[in-house]
């Protein structure tokens, strides 16, 4: 049988064998290169991780946060023991970076805003936002800056506010009502309050005044207090932000979403069907009379805004769907964080009556004893605002600011932070910092006062603490979430005197485990302090 030659030419021209050899030379050399010239300390690493944490393959360090709850609490325990102020945590494939630092914190939302302007995927917001449907909890695209503008331009204006204030001085004074029928319900010696109740009702009604024009989803009380539908509605908006953003394993790992491994889908799902209960209905009725020429009538409250809302071609700016998820964005955003401060600073300065002292002093040399407290005052009350910034200094409402997303691999602080890690500005980190702050677990108020007598604020630019964030995505409801947080303190500080119940020697201060609340809800005796005329009428 003949041979049959082979060839190799056919099969492998020189070109090509050229071209392999090039290449085997070409990864050789790039691996003598790195074999002799290791990493330096100078290129970017990721921020430092516990050494007791070895992420598991796939899961990260999912298993140890399932086993250590509260997470915010595992996670500021671990920086301590560290004794850092940025640290990275691996949830799944997602790098969790938590920052107690002002100088890292000013470089993530100020230096580099731009890079992490989106926001993380998650179960509760998907909910919550009807499919990212708002402004606040969406990732960072086109609807994000649509509903941005809505809400700067058409709802929290300057001129809109100026045009709410009648409802909103309606509710500062149907909470003073509500404080003085709860002090002569007992006796002349004052009657106990439930500050917190006080405070969450006060909160909610304004932004349900402003939205709805009505302060009462049913009939509310006859003392002036919320009703059991007003009950229901504000605990399951505090349900939701209890779980938003709550280091839910689905978060991080997509491919388990739906399973509700935690319960969490399922609590949120219920409190927003609560929600949307009282709500959904004023929507809807609304939408019905704007069909039928309410567009020829004056806007009575946000919603007729919304309602008739209308692009360049004369259709609905917005959708149901939209207007029914940025209305829920826009209350939870609205109670928490000023009935929280107020509660927690009144328990501190009950502790310590010098405080209180010197609040009201301020209040009657700016306001007088011969009438209630104007917003045209908040300007001049320094020590009241003094309080106000202390209390979201030492007790934040939440341990960590709604999380950032970054959009592109970048470097902070020589740190390499890889595309689409999770950046979470620790409010407790910050309020606390012993570097930043001196005796930073003390209530001081007077920290805040400047030198030159200047005004306070309540926003802090250099995020030494968190109030309203800053940035592409900050609060664009500072000035309304300012007005109502110090009318609230300067309203209860100046109308009514404050003190602990006769059987308590002191207010217990004791944080609640799972939250930053106080673990008791504040009971406090309140007195009248001004002339009986000076109080609204029922």
């Amino acid at each position: 049988m003949e041979a049959i030659a082979f060839d190799q030419s056919q099969f492998f021209p020189f070109p090509f064998m050229l071209s392999l050899i090039a290449i085997v030379i070409f990864i050789c050399s790039i691996k003598y290169y790195c074999w002799h010239n290791p990493p330096s300390n100078k290129n970017p690493t990721l921020p430092p991780s516990p050494s007791c944490l070895k992420p598991w393959p796939i899961v990260g360090n999912l298993p140890e946060m399932l086993f250590n709850k509260p997470t915010f609490r595992w996670i500021h325990n671990l920086m301590d023991k560290m004794n850092t102020e940025i640290a990275c945590f691996r949830f799944g494939n997602v790098h969790v970076i938590s920052v107690t630092s002002p100088e890292l914190s000013c470089e993530f939302l100020k230096k580099q805003d731009a890079v992490f302007a989106s926001r993380p995927i998650s179960i509760s917001t998907r909910l919550v936002t009807n499919g990212y449907l708002t402004a606040a909890l969406v990732p960072f695209g086109e609807q994000w800056k649509k509903m941005k503008r809505v809400i700067t331009i058409e709802l929290l204006s300057p001129a809109r506010q100026r045009w709410l204030l009648k409802k909103r001085v309606e509710e500062a004074d149907h909470l003073v009502r509500y404080v003085y029928n709860q002090c002569c319900i007992s006796s002349d010696e004052g009657g106990t309050v439930n500050v917190r109740v006080a405070a969450q009702h006060y909160c909610t009604n304004v932004i349900r005044k402003m939205i709805f024009n009505r302060r009462y989803f049913g009939k509310g009380m006859e003392d002036g207090g919320p009703g059991s539908e007003e009950e229901e509605h504000v605990a399951a908006l505090f349900t939701i932000l209890k779980y938003i953003y709550s280091f839910c394993v689905s978060d991080y790992m997509p491919c388990l979403r739906g399973l509700d491994l935690d319960g969490q889908e399922k609590t949120i799902k219920n409190a927003l069907e609560i929600t949307r209960k009282y709500r959904e209905p004023l929507i809807e009725e609304r939408f019905r009379r704007y069909k039928k020429g309410f567009s020829d009538k004056e806007p009575e409250d946000l919603l007729d805004i919304l309602v008739s809302l209308e692009d360049i071609n004369g259709e609905p700016l917005l959708s149901s769907e939209e207007i029914k998820a940025q209305i829920t964005e826009i209350m939870i955003a609205t109670v928490d964080n000023p009935s929280n401060a107020f509660e927690w600073a009144l328990a501190e300065m009950i502790n310590q009556p010098e405080l209180l002292q010197k609040a009201t002093e301020e209040l009657d040399t700016v306001v007088g004893r011969e009438r209630l407290v104007h917003e045209s005052d908040l300007s001049h009350l320094n020590y009241v605002k003094a309080c106000a910034r202390e209390a979201f200094r030492l007790h934040p409402v939440t341990p960590f600011n709604v999380p950032h997303v970054s959009m592109s691999n970048t470097t902070v602080d020589n740190y390499f932070i890889p595309k689409g890690s999770h950046v979470l500005l620790s409010r407790v980190g910050l309020g606390r910092n012993r570097k930043v702050w001196n005796e930073p677990l003390k209530f001081r108020p007077e920290r805040h006062l400047k030198d030159d007598g200047s005004a306070v604020v309540l926003t802090e630019s250099d995020l030494r603490f968190i109030t309203f964030s800053t940035g592409m995505r900050g609060c664009v409801g500072t000035t309304l979430r300012t007005t109502m947080t110090v009318m609230l303190f300067a309203r209860l500080l100046h109308g009514f005197s404050w003190d602990m119940p006769h059987d308590q020697s002191s207010v217990d201060l004791t944080e609640s485990k799972d939250e930053l609340f106080l673990a008791t809800p504040l009971l406090a005796l309140a007195k009248p302090r001004l002339p009986p005329h000076v109080y609204p009428a029922n």
